[in-house]
Parts: C-alpha cells; structure tokens; sequence
C-alpha cells in the first residue's frame, strides 16, 4: 500500500472511532493524571493524529491542541514506535515547533495501535527540562498506551458505540455529558438533534423497503453531516434515527439559520443518493447549564423541539418551555384518563345532554349526550382538549364504551320516565374499526330494553380515511340493527358530497362554523342552503348545530333544514336538569320557535 493510501485508511480508521472533538472523559482523564504523576512531569496527554494537526483527548498542563507539523507525536504515528527525545530544543526535527516555542524540552510518547494495525496517535508525557528515561520507563508508557487503547475498544465493545452507524450512542452521551458537567459546570451549551424521519414513515419504509433502509439512510446522514464540516462537538446517535450533537454557547436564533442551510444541503445529499425520498427531516435546539441537567432532560427537550418544528412544518424547532408545559399538561391528562376508566371513568366523567328540535313543530326530537371531565386538579377539562388525545391513543375504545354503556341506560330511563326520545352518541373512526362492533352495540341495547331505533350514532367524515372497508361494514351492520347513523360536523371533513354517495347514513349534521356565521345574502348563506338542499335531496334529513338566534332558526326553516340544536334552544344539561327542561318545554310552548 502506498505511503498516501496508508494514511488516507488510517485517518478514516480514527474518524470511524469518533474519538475527534468529542468531549473530555474522566476514563482517558485518569490515564494522563497517572502518566502525569508517574513519570513526575507537568504535562501529559492522549495525543491524536489529524491531517493537519494533534488534538488532545485527553490532557494534562495543555491545550487541546497544536499544528502537526514538527510534532514529536506525529513522528510516533509515521514510525509507530516510542519516541523518546532527551530535549527537543537540540532536535532538528522538533526545534522549530510549537511545542519548543512555548518552553517544551523533554519528550516521550508510546504509539495507540489499533488491532488492525492503525496508529492514531501517542501517550506521551512532556517536560519543561531536558531528562531521560530508562527502559523500565518506556515500558511503563507503552502499558499506559495499551491501557487508553483498551477504554477505545471497550467503548466499542460495550455498546458505547452503534455498530451501524459507528456513532457513539446515548450511553456514551449520557458519560460524556457527566464529564462536561464535571469540568466545566455552570457554562451553556446547545443541544442538537436531528430527527431523520417521523416513525410512521420510518416503519412504512420498512415494511416496505426493509430494515437496509433505515442502516443506508442513518449512514448517508452520517456522512453528509461530516461533508458539513462541523467542528468542536461529537454527533452521537440516540434513537433508530435521530441525531445528536452538543455545541458550545451560541445564539439559538442565529444556529437555527445556520442549521436550515445545513440540513438542506444533508437533504440535497441524501436525495442524491436515493435513500431519503421519505424522511421530513425536523432539527431540534435545546439550550441548557451543564451540571443542572441530567442528559435525559437535554434529550427529552431537543425532541420535544424537533417535534413542535415538525409539527409545524418547519425545519427546525427551538425549545419552548411554554409549549413543553403544554405538551406535560397532555400526557399527565392521558395518564389521568387511562387510570380513570381502569376505575370506571364514575366520579369524574360525566355525560350532558343538548336537545335537538323539529325546526317546523318546535318538538324535541331528542338529544346529543356530550361527554364532559372534571378532573380533581385541573378542573373542567374541554371535550376539546382531551378527545383529540385520546384519538392518538388506545383509550378511545373504552371511552366511547363508557359513553355508550352511560347513554343507554339514560335513554332507557327516560323512557320509563314517559319520554319518546332519540339519544345521539358520538363514536370515532378506532370505534368503528372494532370486530363486531355492531353485535356488541346490540348486546347493550338487549341489557338494557331500549330499541335500537332509539339511538343514533354520530361519526365524522375523516372516520372513512382509514379502515374504510370495515367502518362501511360495521355502520351498515348497525343500519340493519335499526341505530340510526348521522354525518357530524358535515362540510370539514376530507370529503364532503365526494364519498356521500358511499356513506351508510341517515342524517347529515351541518358543522356549527357554518350555521354561527350566517348572514343573510352572504357567501355563507348561500353554500348552507346548498348544503341542505342537495342532502335532502339524497335523502339525508338534516340537522343544523350551533344555532343561537331566531333569526337563523327563521333563515334555516325557510331553507328546508329539518333539525335545529344550539343555546337557542338550551345549552347542554345533566340528566336531572334535561327532564326539567322537558317539562318547562312542551311542544305547544316550542311552536314559537318556528314562526
């Protein structure tokens, strides 16, 4: 092998270690102070051969680095031998150093060969007096060599680095961290993280490209960071495909410009390569106090920003420590809601009821149950808030059986009580995905005497975007009970009149963002008439949510509009409450809501 090609494979033997500008550590720390103390000198260090220059790992009494030109150290990586010089200031091949310069005499340094041959540097120890050593003192370095030789390895060997990747991982982060906070605590640093790609579309690509993928993608990335030519801090990997670096105190504004050029050059990168055309690469900046926080906490706060980035199609994400507060707020809110209905979900959760009127008879025609949460700490907790959480989780089944199991007996109990009513509870697209779904809703009806007639099942147009095979089955299974089956909030969804043709329903709800800005003659006016037109011309009956005036009440019945239900008629009500309000509202007294 040639000279050239022997360094160009050396070099690239030490870049595969990722020993470069990585933080200091307490395991090298302590070879170079026993070097130090041993052989009685001021300065001792884990010397490291670069291109240009020698860099330090670890060092005692100097810099973290000098030029490698008339290095002492790098002579030991050319001859990959100990080098012993009495006193460099009389060498001809040192005296015009960096290291004479600043009153360095005294050399000695014992090569770092890896098992492949590859010398990547020297332990040395060096004086400000010219002295010799023996042979007993030579050996000596060389154990002390072979001991910082066995730490590399043992990071290796231990699960201190990825063997994909060749990244050092989240243990060796979480040691390096340690030592940083230890040598320099109270100083600021920027934690990075890159976060190549969202899960789901990390587990698309392996179900369909297979796990190659992810190894191909994390390498191009890894290589495309490094052609960035980053210097000063170590890129460790701490998930399946999420990058980390730690950098000194800088301006997060200004970073963050820096890294939206960078990651669109990784980006040009890797699409060069073929490899990244399904990443959405979402970057991360976490400042923090070393020595105040453990690296669980950096990590966490570098996700959590690369997330709000991703979240809001950006590049990349500063941490927010408002926006974290919301997002503990959420999980301590879904944590509350599983341990609630492994109770039971009684005592906190509740269901309320808001009528629906026959817009031309002013008749209840029945009720919207509508859950409600009033949480020990946090209060009254908004459908709002908690329902979209809990459609990210596994918890909206047994959420929607509550309501169910709730809703029916209620129903049940106002028909003994005398009231003809419909009750409409709502179910997401996780509930309509179930096996069987319909045979167990007509098992709760069974239990409980009530007609299926008398329930009405409410699901958005979105509910179809999925499993859209088994929802149609499962409504029209439920349809054939006899449940009545609504379209909520009609005109937000994916839809709209495109899959109405499909939709095994009965009822077509009009979202209240259109109903609560109707004025006559306006844009709005003109497309809910439309709206209702067309669907009674379906064959939908149609229900308009949201209405808070007489006036739109008027425009809604003029419009064909069958069904009203808003403040106009009464906000929504406990039980107790509702069948008082059933009584103080009889159908005669109601007519004059549709003059």
């Amino acid at each position: 092998m040639a000279a050239d090609e022997k360094e160009e494979a050396r070099l690239r033997a030490l870049r595969e270690l990722n020993l470069l500008d990585t933080a200091p550590s307490e395991s090298f720390d302590r070879i170079t102070r026993l070097a130090a103390q041993f052989f009685e000198t001021p300065i001792s260090a884990v010397s490291l051969t670069d291109v240009d220059r020698q860099w330090f790992k670890s060092r005692v009494g100097c810099g973290p680095q000098i030029p490698r030109e008339h290095a002492p150290c790098a002579e030991v990586t050319r001859a990959g031998d100990v080098l012993v010089v009495s006193d460099l200031a009389q060498d001809p091949r040192f005296n015009k150093g960096v290291l004479v310069e600043n009153g360095v005499r005294f050399y000695a340094g014992a090569p770092l060969v890896t098992k492949e041959g590859f010398t990547l540097g020297s332990m040395c120890v060096l004086d400000t007096v010219p002295r010799e050593i023996g042979q007993d003192d030579e050996k000596a370095l060389c154990d002390l060599a072979a001991m910082v030789m066995t730490q590399i390895e043992m990071q290796h060997a231990f699960g201190r680095i990825d063997p994909v990747s060749g990244l050092p991982n989240r243990m060796q982060f979480t040691e390096n961290l340690e030592d940083m906070a230890r040598d320099f605590a109270g100083e600021r640093r920027l934690a990075i993280l890159l976060d190549l790609a969202p899960p789901n579309q990390i587990v698309q690509a392996l179900r369909v490209l297979g796990p190659t993928y992810l190894d191909d993608l994390m390498r191009l990335s890894v290589e495309g960071v490094r052609n960035l030519k980053v210097e000063g801090h170590t890129v460790y990997q701490v998930g399946g495909a999420q990058l980390l670096a730690v950098i000194g105190d800088a301006d997060e504004e200004r970073v963050e410009v820096e890294l939206v050029k960078r990651l669109n050059m990784l980006a040009d990168f890797s699409r060069g390569r073929r490899a990244a055309s399904l990443s959405h690469m979402a970057c991360g900046i976490a400042p923090f106090v070393l020595g105040e926080a453990e690296a669980s906490d950096v990590l966490r706060a570098a996700h959590h920003a690369a997330q709000d980035a991703r979240e809001s199609d950006r590049v990349v994400g500063i941490y927010s420590a408002a926006t974290d507060e919301e997002h503990k707020r959420r999980y301590a809110l879904i944590a509350a809601l599983r341990e609630l209905l492994e109770r039971g979900g009684d005592g906190e959760l509740s269901l309320v009821y808001q009528p629906r009127i026959d817009l031309k008879t002013g008749r209840c025609y029945g009720a919207e149950a509508l859950l409600r949460w009033d949480h020990p700490e946090y209060g009254s907790v908004s459908p709002a808030e908690f329902i979209p959480l809990a459609e990210q989780t596994d918890l909206m089944r047994p959420l929607t059986s509550w309501v169910k199991l709730r809703a029916i007996a209620q129903l049940r109990a106002w028909r003994d009580e005398g009231y003809d009513l419909r009750v409409s509870i709502n179910v997401s697209a996780a509930n309509l995905e179930e096996e069987e779904f319909g045979l167990r809703l007509a098992s709760v009806l069974a239990e409980n005497g009530v007609s299926p007639s008398c329930l009405e099942i409410e699901f958005t147009e979105s509910t179809f975007i999925s499993n859209r095979r088994r929802v149609v089955k499962n409504l029209t299974d439920i349809r054939e009970l006899g449940v009545v089956c609504a379209i909520d909030d009609f005109g937000t969804g994916y839809s709209t009149f495109s899959y109405l043709h499909d939709f095994p329903a009965d009822i077509i709800k009009i979202d209240q963002t259109f109903i609560r800005k109707l004025e006559p003659g306006s844009r709005g006016s003109v497309l809910v008439q439309s709206l209702i037109h067309m669907a009674g011309a379906l064959g939908y009956r149609v229900v308009a949510e949201g209405v808070e005036t007489q006036d739109v009440a008027d425009f809604l019945i003029e419009a064909g509009c069958h069904e009203g239900q808003g403040y106009l008629f009464s906000r929504p009500l406990p039980p107790e409450a509702f069948a008082d309000w059933l009584k103080s509202h009889a159908a005669e007294r109601l007519e004059g809501y549709a003059a």
